[in-house]
This record gives C-alpha cells, sequence and structure tokens, in this order.
C-alpha cells in the first residue's frame, strides 16, 4: 500500500463462510488432501515434498478449504499462487505476494468508499468486490492506487481483478534488485511503500502455511529455485519461506533430556571453524562472552566445568521468536542492533564456555523471551519451518 493506507487495514477482522479470522493463528491438523486439513511443515508427506506444479494448477481449478481462512481468502491466495507461477516467479514471490495481500486488504478484494475519490468510488463499488475500504483511493487485494486516483497502478477495472493486480505486483517485485534474498519486510516495502513496513513481516509465517496448502510445500524450496519441486537442503541455501538451518550437523545432545534436564537447546555437533548462519531475518539484541565478568577468555577452548555460553548471540524475529547461538570459536561477526538476513554468517563453531567439544548449541525461544521458560524443542520448530535439524552434510 502506498503512503500509509495501512493503517486502515491492520485492525480489521475478515471472517467468511467459515468463520475464518485472519489475525488467528492458522490451526491445521495434518494430512495432506484438500478434503481434510493440512499443515506445512508436518508428516513424512511435507518432509518429501518442496512444492508441485500440478497442484497449483488443480487448486486454481477448485477452491480447496484450508482451516483459519474462508473460501474467498484461499481462492485469492490460490490465484496469487497461480500468477506466479504463469510468471515464473520463484516461490518465494508467492510468498511475499501472499503476506502482502494479509497485509493490505486480509486477502480480500476490496472496493472504495472514500468520498474524496468519486471516480474511484462509483467504478470500484460497481464492480465486484468482498468488502470496502475507504484508505486514500486504493483498492483491490494489494491496495494499489488507480489512475482515476492518484496512482498509476492500472485501472480501477483492472486492480479489482485479482488475477491482473497479482500480475502487476509480481512485475513491480521482479524489478526489485535482489527481493529473493531481501527479508519479507523490505521486498513488499520496496514494491508498496507503506507507511508501516514492519507490518509485513508478521504474515510471513501464515502465508507460507497457506502457499504449502496451495502448493504442497512450495515455500520449502530454495529462495531462488525458478520453479517447485527442489528442495532447499543445505546449510546456506535458505527456503522460500525465509528460513535456514544454522549448521548441517547431526543432533547430539537433545532438548531437556532425562540426563540434562535443564537443557534448553539441541547440540549440534561438527567440527571448529563450520560457519554459524541466522536461521531467519531478524535483529541482533545481544552478543556477548558468558561470563566474561569473572575474567572467563572466550577465545580459548572451554570445558564441562568453565561457566557459561562462551561467545554467543540472541537474533529476535517477527512473530516474537528468538534463536541463541552459543560457543563460537570466537568474537561473532555481528554486533546488537545489527539486522541479518536468513542465511548471514554469525559466527563460527566453537568449544567456548561450558563445552566439552565443538559443537553448536541452538535454542529457539517465543512470545520474546530469552530465559528457559520461554525455550521450545528447536528439532520441531525448524523442522516445521522447512529446515530440519539434524543433517550431516555441511561442506
Amino acid at each position: 500500500m502506498n503512503r500509509g493506507a495501512a493503517g486502515f487495514l491492520t485492525g480489521i477482522i475478515v471472517t467468511g463462510s467459515a468463520g475464518a479470522v485472519l489475525g488467528m493463528p492458522v490451526v491445521m491438523s495434518a494430512g495432506s488432501t484438500f478434503g481434510t486439513d493440512y499443515k506445512a511443515g508436518t508428516g513424512p508427506a511435507a518432509a518429501a515434498t518442496c512444492g508441485s506444479s500440478a497442484k497449483v494448477d488443480e487448486v486454481s481449478r477448485s477452491t480447496p478449504k484450508v482451516s483459519g481462512f474462508s473460501n474467498t481468502q484461499v481462492g485469492h491466495a490460490a490465484t496469487i499462487v497461480r500468477v506466479g507461477q504463469e510468471m515464473k516467479v520463484p516461490p518465494r514471490g508467492w510468498v511475499v505476494a501472499v503476506a502482502t495481500a494479509m497485509q493490505e486488504s486480509t486477502l480480500r478484494n476490496l472496493a472504495n468508499g472514500n468520498d474524496r475519490w468519486p471516480a474511484v468510488k462509483r467504478i470500484s463499488m460497481s464492480l465486484p468486490h468482498d468488502g470496502v475500504g475507504g484508505d486514500h483511493d486504493s483498492v483491490g487485494l494489494f491496495q494499489q492506487r488507480p489512475k482515476e486516483g492518484d496512482g498509476g497502478w492500472g485501472t480501477v477495472k483492472e486492480l479489482m481483478t485479482p488475477a491482473t493486480s497479482a500480475g502487476k505486483f509480481y512485475q513491480a517485485l521482479k524489478k526489485v534488485d535482489g527481493w529473493q534474498q531481501l527479508p519479507i519486510t523490505r521486498a513488499a516495502q520496496k514494491v508498496q511503500r507503506s507507511a508501516y513496513p514492519s507490518a509485513y513481516a508478521k504474515w510471513e509465517g501464515k502465508a507460507s502455511a497457506l502457499v504449502d496448502a496451495l502448493s504442497d510445500g512450495a515455500s520449502r524450496t530454495p529462495v531462488d529455485a525458478p520453479a517447485v519441486g527442489k528442495c532447499a537442503a543445505n546449510t546456506s541455501v535458505v527456503a522460500s519461506n525465509g528460513w535456514v538451518r544454522p549448521v548441517n550437523a547431526p543432533v547430539g545432545s537433545g532438548f531437556r533430556t532425562a540426563s540434562r534436564p535443564g537443557h534448553d537447546g539441541v547440540d549440534l555437533s561438527t567440527r571448529k571453524g563450520v560457519k554459524i548462519y541466522a536461521v531467519t531475518a531478524g535483529t541482533v539484541v545481544k552478543m556477548e562472552c558468558d561470563k566474561h565478568e569473572t575474567g572467563i577468555n572466550c577465545n580459548r577452548d572451554g570445558s564441562p566445568k568453565t561457566p557459561g555460553c562462551g561467545w554467543h548471540v540472541y537474533i529476535r524475529h517477527a512473530g516474537k521468536i528468538v534463536t541463541h547461538y552459543c560457543h563460537m570459536l570466537r568474537r561473532p561477526l555481528v554486533d546488537v542492533g545489527d539486522q541479518v538476513t536468513a542465511g548471514q554468517q554469525i559466527g563460527v563453531v566453537g568449544s567456548s564456555g561450558s563445552s566439552s567439544g565443538p559443537h553448536l548449541h541452538f535454542e529457539v525461544h517465543v512470545n520474546g523471551g530469552m530465559t528457559d521458560a520461554s525455550a521450545v524443542e528447536p528439532v520441531k520448530f525448524m523442522r516445521q519451518r522447512g529446515a530440519p535439524l539434524g543433517e550431516d552434510n555441511d561442506t
């Protein structure tokens, strides 16, 4: 949306024929057929598939049911995905586009009732629409501003045609240099020029899950994949949903095991010097040599009797997720306040702090926390985001 349009739509609560509320969490049960519900990133089928062109074509002809969304919302998302495939836009673009439409219109094709633009109001209200907005002269799924108003995206009729408006969004996105590697906030903002660019990030998870439901897991393809089908397997290859493994290494000590009930993460065992990557875009909120006030030297190997995490980093991500990386070999490559992208190197594996050998201790926290109360099981969490831990093929 252009020049502040997001302010109107952020608070909208949308209900559909199935009682869907887009602002609520998407609740889906396991299964991959659309007679039942679907949850992206879980189950054996999800692990084996990373997108299907045939599924995209199928759902574009017959709107599937997806829990948490109305049929109208799913239909518009299916149109966005289908147009992306037809235009040969990588699946990362589908996620960006669906997340943008979630923020701008809650996936509804909106007319405009603003009396300041009578021509826009008259034309848009005469066309099929799912609701009425009123921010500036914006219309449609992406709240693009028409020629009959004060914009240049196209005519009102074009922008109120979901397939056409999606095509125009993709055309603009493809002109953004390096858009595949940008965080969703920056990629969408360069197209939309919203007054609230950070708002796009909160929809990335829901958009990825919906894209997966409509394409058999396309969000798990590499971020720059020209087509669906290939999974993002290597550590440095970011998935289209914006997630990547911190390292490729087998899981050694697990999360809160019987022998280590206070172990709030998992240990990924690999050799010293292996690169560590930020698992998704975010902001560094803590970087330090743990327990340095006691004279600990984090630039040398620790031992099980050494207190603390050694050199370690906390990164805060969209959705109040925080990730924690411990026992680095030397001072990390990032500082507090740095904005990092998914797959950006933040340090290298070491054995500083309380450690008996080189490994990455990796934690995931929810609700913005950084304590044991907020820690969740990392293996399950990362598997659901298409970046499963436990692989041993690091290069």
